[in-house]
């Protein structure tokens, strides 16, 4: 890549990099001399924040920077001012590796020696690579691409992209988006993160094909999703990470419209702090995933009818059978700071929630007086995965059982504590757990440790032929080997050495003990 020397070459609020580090990105905003240095110097606000000051320099103020130490001057030749698009992909896919690439590749040996590393088939790959009309997918991340270049000269050269990442580049003009779209007309996939687009959205036009669109660190807000929307006709992902987005500001209505086919929604890493902020998205049908990890939120609840209609007020193109979170799938909360358990029982209204993330919240750290995972799958009646790891069917039926003990532990002297637990009752019974029923001895009343488990005994031994089952209550600390004493007294066994097998009856929970010998 040409460095630029020429001041002219830069304007101001341009997207540059550093001529030895296309990593290194900024915005240009100062242009002119700097007091006690000669010559003409380029003011830069950079993206990573690291640099020298805030714009000012000896006390003489030439732009504002976003920090205290994101901005530095630079002198032209240091500074590149981008690439065209049909540029940056020769660069990455029709130049031939160097011989400092060629070096290294290497691996450490046992001595800790370099040893170099041949590609098998490199040749073949590059030869590949290099036939540009037949890419469906390239990534041109962090290649200093600034502008679309030649009239048609992307559909001339790579006519079948379908998915594209053009990640950390220099681009910040939604028309040059546009013209690099509408010349790629089998692009499915774009990824545009870490370039800061202009908030001013002219000149893209209908993006007809997009399904997948990845808008992570841009700058963007949600005034300016409500214009892309009528854009993205199609669009069944997009994804919004680290943007800042603090409040969902919808046009004309309290609720979002819209987004026919969108299927996952990612804010992530943003700065939304209020549940109903994003109860405005409550009527997307199509929605599936949700990711709202890391962001300010205290607390979530669904909302009844009431709650939607105050919302949506007069909105008369507001359907009223629409379910809130009709189709919602996938919930990710991570990372937040929910830390009651209304919130967690809350997501059992949701009619189709079965997958959550809670991990990274104070209400599911034990270590920070949380509650532990059994007790959250307990809880939560259809989580089939729970911060990322599949809730099996012994872990759910393990889970209920232990919740349903340490929830009965905790009434005794205490009966206001099943207030807060909205399952007990239901698994309680489900479960066949009975209450602790006091025992008087000549001590006086005393309680059982814990409650009974009803367990039916079943002897399938042919040489003493069929028996009918036996139901019985049994502690639940009862060992195995208790368990073949009993099973010995009561289908008089004295001359064997019975075996226990367990028989799982998923619906009615009923336990049976097979007896052989």
């Amino acid at each position: 890549m040409q460095s630029s020397s020429d001041s002219r070459t830069f304007k101001l609020d341009q997207r540059v990099h550093s001529t030895n580090d296309p990593r290194r990105v900024g915005t240009v905003k100062y242009i002119g001399p700097v007091e006690g240095h000669p010559g003409t110097w380029i003011g830069v606000d950079w993206d990573n924040g690291e640099a020298k000051h805030d714009g000012s320099l000896n006390g003489i103020r030439y732009f504002e920077a976003r920090s205290q130490l994101s901005g530095s001057f630079v002198r032209t030749q240091n500074l590149n001012a981008g690439i065209s698009f049909i540029e940056a992909f020769y660069i990455r896919y029709r130049d031939q590796p160097t011989q400092e690439d060629e070096d290294e590749m290497y691996v450490l040996s046992a001595s800790n020696r370099r040893v170099s590393v041949q590609l098998v088939g490199k040749e073949k790959v590059q030869d590949k690579l290099s036939r540009l009309e037949e890419l469906t997918g390239a990534s041109l991340s962090y290649l200093g691409v600034s502008n679309p270049g030649s009239p048609n000269e992307i559909s001339r050269i790579v006519p079948n992209l379908k998915e594209l990442d053009l990640t950390g580049n220099l681009l910040s003009e939604w028309k040059d988006v546009g013209t690099i779209c509408e010349q790629l007309p089998s692009l499915v996939a774009l990824n545009l993160s870490n370039n800061s687009m202009s908030h001013e959205i002219v000149g893209l036009p209908q993006l007809k094909r997009i399904r997948i669109l990845v808008l992570n660190n841009t700058g963007i807000n949600w005034t300016q999703i409500e214009v892309l929307k009528d854009l993205l006709p199609v669009i069944e992902e997009l994804h919004l990470m680290g943007n800042g987005i603090n409040a969902i500001q919808t046009a004309s209505s309290s609720i979002v419209h819209g987004f026919d086919s969108l299927r996952l929604l990612n804010l992530e890493e943003n700065c939304i702090a209020e549940w109903n902020e994003i109860l405005k998205l409550s009527q997307l049908r199509s929605l599936e995933e949700l990711h709202l990890n890391k962001n300010n939120l205290n607390h979530i609840f669904y909302p009844d009818h009431d709650t939607i209609n105050k919302m949506v007020g007069g909105d008369e193109s507001h359907d009223q059978s629409c379910i809130p979170f009709q189709n919602l799938r996938c919930l990710l909360l991570g990372g937040n700071d929910i830390e009651d358990l209304a919130s967690v029982d809350s997501l059992n209204s949701f009619p189709k929630l079965i997958d959550i993330r809670l991990s990274e919240n104070l209400i599911a750290d034990p270590g920070r007086g949380g509650i532990p995972r059994f007790v959250l799958v307990a809880r939560l009646a259809r989580v089939e995965i729970l911060n990322g790891s599949e809730v099996s069917t012994r872990e759910r039926k393990e889970s209920e059982i232990r919740y349903v003990r340490l929830v009965m532990s905790k009434l005794h002297g205490n009966p206001d504590e099943i207030k807060q637990h909205p399952r007990f009752v239901e698994l309680k019974n489900f479960i066949g757990i009975e209450d602790e029923r006091p025992s008087v001895g000549t001590t006086g009343p005393q309680k059982m440790a814990s409650g009974l488990l009803s367990v039916t005994l079943k002897s399938v031994a042919a040489s003493i032929g069929e028996k009918p089952p036996l139901t019985k209550k049994l502690p639940a600390a009862t060992t195995i080997g208790k368990l073949k004493i009993l099973c010995e007294t009561f289908f008089k066994l004295r001359s064997t050495r019975p075996k226990l097998f367990l028989q799982e009856e998923v619906f009615t929970l009923q336990i049976c003990w097979e007896c052989l010998y």
